[in-house]
């Protein structure tokens, strides 16, 4: 008896589609805007201790590594994981509220380098392990965000994928790959309740996942293709309230990287909007402020609502702080999420002329969009309203390629990458398909990783 194919065999079908070279251009704006917050991510407190961690425990190896010294793939991948998300500035899919560049990019740089792989296979591994990590993302119910962190969840799916891709697996064995590395998923939010280092080791978790299926997949290591939507698998065990055809819907649609979302401002995400609609308050002075009200959705409510940060990680969880800063200083930078910025007299006291509340229309279209309201009482009450239905970096108000490539420099030198090196990776990065191979690309990253952490 013939069974129907299961999701992740329907799935793996698929990614056969063509990749255009509009896509690859795509693949490689996201490929530097996640090596610009890998580089700034190297400056962090849980970078210095993942560097303590390699010179401990790590084994040698022949692999590029950012740390400074060529180590083993497990160990670059590690590092490199973790390294993508600590500056709150990586890619975003909003529908499935996931962030695919910190996991994707670094398992399919691994794979990349392991192979030999020519520069346009790199890319477009890049684009099939952003297309299955969404596709499972989205068919997702909110009932899974509320207790696990999806980028962990998903992320092995799509790291799998990329890696399978580069590794030429065939249709069974990618579906192997990624029910292997499915199986092993994780990532609970109980980490937000405590001052810890957990939430970028989810990434680096899922990408070593991710890598190893596809590896193991290669020997012929089987796993079981129903996991989805099996009675025990993935959707049964932490989404009861999941859609799995939302795995396999719209199959013709254009790849769903371009869906994604490109992140200007140093925070979390759930900020953004808020920070653009206290942005198109226009110039204000802070004395003359009576009240500012915030109003959004309820999970930036639930993840962003800090009137009182108490770090610079706190800050950039708060939309309190964000909105107070950017009424400031016309727009978030770096330097304003530092430690001794948040106690300064004037930020503290306008964080407490702001509230927040929850909005029915944004709630309503969120995670479609991400929205936010700006209201402002001056002290001789003249009000100001704006309203923003989505964020500066979404696809309906996208960053240009010159905006990407901004930020990558701006994160470069914060991360004290040599100018000369930052922009030998912005120019081979972003003309990585005229390539003949990845030989310039990985000494490129070398001498940057050189003067990085």
């Amino acid at each position: 008896m013939k069974f129907p194919p299961t999701l992740l065999q329907q799935l793996v079908s698929l990614l056969g589609r063509d990749i255009d070279d509009a896509t690859l251009e795509r693949a490689q704006q996201h490929l530097l805007d996640w090596l610009g917050c890998a580089v700034y991510g190297t400056r962090s407190e849980v970078a210095a201790k993942l560097r303590d961690y390699l010179t401990q425990w790590g084994g040698a190896g022949e692999y590029w590594n950012l740390a400074g010294a060529d180590s083993n793939w497990q160990d670059a991948l590690q590092y490199h994981g973790t390294l993508g998300s600590i500056a709150e500035m990586d890619d975003l899919h909003r529908t499935s509220t996931l962030h695919p560049g910190p996991v994707i990019v670094p398992a399919a740089l691994v794979v990349a380098e392991m192979v030999g792989a020519r520069p346009q296979a790199l890319l477009e591994a890049i684009v099939v392990g952003y297309e299955v990590m969404i596709r499972i993302g989205r068919a997702l119910g909110r009932d899974h965000y509320a207790l696990y962190h999806n980028t962990s969840t998903c992320g092995s799916f799509g790291a799998a994928a990329a890696a399978a891709k580069l590794l030429n697996l065939d249709p069974e064995q990618t579906v192997w790959a990624l029910a292997n590395a499915g199986s092993r998923t994780g990532g609970f939010w109980q980490m937000r309740h405590e001052a810890v280092d957990t939430k970028p080791l989810h990434n680096a978790g899922a990408a070593q996942a991710g890598v190893q299926a596809a590896l193991l997949a290669a020997s012929n290591l089987r796993g079981p293709a129903s996991l989805l939507e099996g009675t025990q698998g993935f959707f049964a065990a932490t989404s009861p309230r999941a859609m799995p055809l939302a795995v396999v819907d719209n199959a013709a649609e254009n790849w769903l990287i371009f869906q994604c979302s490109f992140k200007p401002w140093p925070a979390c995400r759930h900020t953004h909007p808020a920070i653009d609609a206290v942005r198109a308050l226009g110039d204000i002075v802070s004395a003359d402020i009576r009240s500012l009200q915030i109003s959004t959705y309820s999970d930036a409510l639930l993840f962003c609502d800090r009137p009182h940060p108490k770090s610079p990680a706190e800050a950039k969880f708060s939309l309190q702080h964000c909105a107070a800063v950017t009424l400031l200083h016309g727009q978030p930078t770096i330097d304003h999420f530092a430690e001794e910025f948040l106690q300064r007299p004037d930020v503290v006291a306008l964080r407490e002329k702001i509230t927040v509340v929850l909005d029915d229309e944004h709630e309503h279209a969120y995670p479609g969009h991400f929205g936010a309201t700006a209201r402002v009482v001056l002290n001789d009450d003249t009000a100001l309203n704006i309203v923003l239905r989505d964020a500066w970096g979404d696809p309906e108000w996208p960053m240009t390629r010159d905006d990407i490539v901004t930020k990558a420099r701006t994160l470069f030198r914060a991360g004290s990458a040599r100018n000369e090196c930052a922009e030998d990776v912005i120019e081979i990065g972003l003309n990585l398909v005229k390539q003949k191979d990845l030989d310039n690309f990985f000494a490129a990253l070398r001498a940057l990783g050189a003067n990085c952490g």
